[in-house]
């Protein structure tokens, strides 16, 4: 399966990179993420309460940063697995300063943002998998709806 986008956030590219970055914030902001704990050099320990269709369950696993080349790129790579299956992908996310916005009627202030365009690939097996290609991706894109509008959320809390 096969991921790609955009996502504007509110904020400068090393605003946002600090928030992606970070993995005390980071654990807020990916749906059902119950735990993100240090396992090495910018690589975590997760576990996830996922649920998909009848399938639902815990996942253990792991997240990792590499070429890291702030605050412009970086690509991760995640791995889990639980009683319902397992997911393997990996990605790249892209931040670039998008030309501010001028302020709407609710703002007095110039609103600089940064567009974040990802790409990314995933593996599902077991159970999981069973429930379908189209409401696998379907699933996924939600999540990365979610994810990205709980960041928007969190650095606009920030920027105030």
């Amino acid at each position: 399966m096969n991921v790609s986008g955009t996502a504007l956030l509110p904020g400068t590219p090393q605003q946002v990179w600090d928030l992606l970055t970070a993995p005390q914030r980071l654990v807020k902001l990916l749906p059902g993420c119950e735990r993100l704990e240090p396992d090495g050099p910018d690589r975590y320990k997760a576990m996830i309460k996922f649920g998909l269709a009848a399938i639902s369950g815990n996942y253990s696993g792991t997240l990792q940063l590499t070429d890291k080349n702030q605050p412009n790129s970086l690509r991760l790579s995640i791995e889990g697995k639980g009683l319902a299956g397992f997911v393997k992908g990996q990605g790249e996310l892209v931040l670039a300063q998008t030309p501010p916005r001028s302020p709407s009627q609710n703002q007095t202030s110039v609103q600089t943002q940064t567009e974040v365009t990802y790409t990314g690939e995933a593996q599902v097996g077991g159970m999981i998998a069973s429930v379908g290609q189209r409401m696998i991706e379907a699933t996924a894109k939600k999540i990365i709806q979610q994810f990205f509008e709980s960041a928007a959320k969190e650095l606009s809390q920030t920027a105030k």
